[in-house]
């Protein structure tokens, strides 16, 4: 292809009718002469599971339920809930031994209460005002110091999405308000972010984030007409088609199936809740898949998409609520969630509950697959330039403690994480060492504390 000086724009987008389609990186975003792949800040996805682990057990630990026996590089998933990440190894950093005292109760009257404060500390290391009324309090969250440094240029600096229910109001438990059982991502000490759990409105948000047009209305004339959002760009993509290389108009045409294969699975689900048929999740809204892993893939499908456009580069990603009774068949044992996890320390219950948490671990190939698959702008895969943290605040749930909390990077965070190695901190690590470590590597390293952080922590 003869080359000129002309360049497309990294910000130009498809546009027509009232949508809009932001593009991923293509080699037209380049100059022509001259030009490199100016590599982006590494994005960050931080996915919290609630109810801890059957590994932070005593006896869930001494049979390593979570965490591998062998420190280093030289580790066997087999025994443990992390089994279904051995073919991404190499990617994964495992943290293990660390605890989060931010969620610990400070006084007799707060005991008890970890469920309703625990998911405020996740990402916060911060003990939350005990309070039912709007003068909630935490503190800033790991994603959003993030997205406030890295995330200023995208169109959505950051993303909160989840997958159950939360949006209750008022208290939740002893004196604490339901804000702090909802929400993992906090803007301020005193603004948490809500939360989204319906894939329509987070496909609607990504494609109106350009601000043309996509208002409620013109979303809805598009459903009422069963049209794709790409129907009402298809003069805009022909005229670009007609100005790329074909390496270009592969890439194009890959992800725009890819939008509209997400946009059809959304559309099939609203069809088939929407018909009268009896719900798993009665009162759900349409969008919303009964199935958990069906959920879970359409929000993961979702994140990759907005990396893929840029549209943003920090996720949060709440997996479940604390005291959820959801049951998950699908891993092998039977029972309710929050009822499972309190297993009264009998061996066959905590096997039981080792393997619901198996079966949630076992959602982030589908992320991590997509990731390693998807070429990024540098030459390297997403995957190595993205942060996946996967993590409870809680420990044992049977005692409601936050000692020997799980803990994982996934990626390679841009190279600042080699990945393919178990790390055991010393006993009483706070978690927020780790985190403030990681912020460090994210090119934070001016933050002098996270949290209730006591120091750093030395990846190897």
């Amino acid at each position: 292809m003869f080359l000129t000086k002309k360049h497309l724009s990294r910000r130009a987008v498809l546009k027509g009718m009232g949508a809009t389609i932001a593009l991923p990186f293509l080699d037209a975003h380049l100059r022509a002469f001259g030009a490199s792949a100016r590599q982006a800040p590494a994005r960050l996805v931080c996915i919290e599971m609630v109810h801890g682990a059957a590994g932070s057990s005593p006896w869930g630990l001494s049979q390593n339920l979570w965490a591998p026996a062998a420190e280093g590089r030289d580790f066997d998933l087999t025994p443990t809930s992390l089994r279904p990440l051995e073919p991404f190894r190499q990617h994964l950093t495992i943290i293990s031994n660390t605890d989060v005292p931010s969620a610990d109760p400070t006084e007799a009257r707060e005991i008890g209460g970890d469920h309703f404060r625990s998911s405020a500390t996740y990402l916060t290391q911060s003990y939350p005002k005990r309070t039912e009324g709007a003068d909630v309090e935490a503190g800033i969250s790991l994603d959003q110091l993030y997205a406030q440094r890295f995330g200023q240029d995208t169109p959505i600096p950051s993303m909160q999405l989840c997958i159950e229910s939360v949006d209750q109001s008022g208290g939740c438990g002893y004196g604490y308000s339901c804000v702090y059982t909802d929400a993992i991502s906090w803007a301020a000490p005193n603004k948490p972010l809500p939360m989204i759990r319906d894939p329509r409105v987070v496909f609607d948000q990504m494609y109106s984030a350009f601000g043309t047009g996509a208002t409620t209305a013109e979303r809805l004339e598009r459903r009422n007409e069963d049209r794709s959002i790409l129907d009402w760009v298809q003069r805009a993509t022909r005229r670009l088609e007609r100005s790329l290389g074909a390496a270009d108009r592969a890439r194009l045409s890959d992800y725009l199936d890819n939008v509209r294969e997400i946009e059809r699975r959304i559309q099939a689900v609203e069809a088939r809740n929407g018909s009268g048929e009896p719900r798993e999740l009665p009162g759900a809204p349409d969008g919303i898949p009964d199935s958990f892993a069906e959920h879970v893939k359409v929000m993961f499908d979702l994140q990759l998409l907005a990396f893929r456009s840029d549209i943003t580069r920090v996720f949060a990603f709440k997996l479940g609520r604390d005291g959820s009774n959801r049951a998950f068949p699908e891993s092998g044992a039977n029972g309710a969630f929050h009822i499972m996890s309190h297993h009264s320390e009998d061996p066959k219950r905590i096997r039981d509950f080792a393997k619901v948490n198996t079966y949630h671990v076992s959602m982030l190939p589908y992320l991590l697959k997509a990731l390693r698959d998807t070429p990024d702008a540098d030459g390297r895969t997403m995957l190595d330039n993205t942060a996946v943290l996967y993590g409870s605040p809680m420990g044992n749930p049977n005692q409601h403690n936050h000692k020997r909390v799980p803990f994982l990077i996934a990626g390679h965070a841009g190279g600042a994480l080699k990945g393919g190695v178990h790390l055991k901190a010393k006993a009483g690590t706070p978690l927020s060492n780790v985190m403030l470590s990681l912020l460090h590597s994210l090119g934070l390293d001016d933050l002098k504390t996270f949290g209730d952080s006591e120091g750093t922590f030395a990846w190897e």
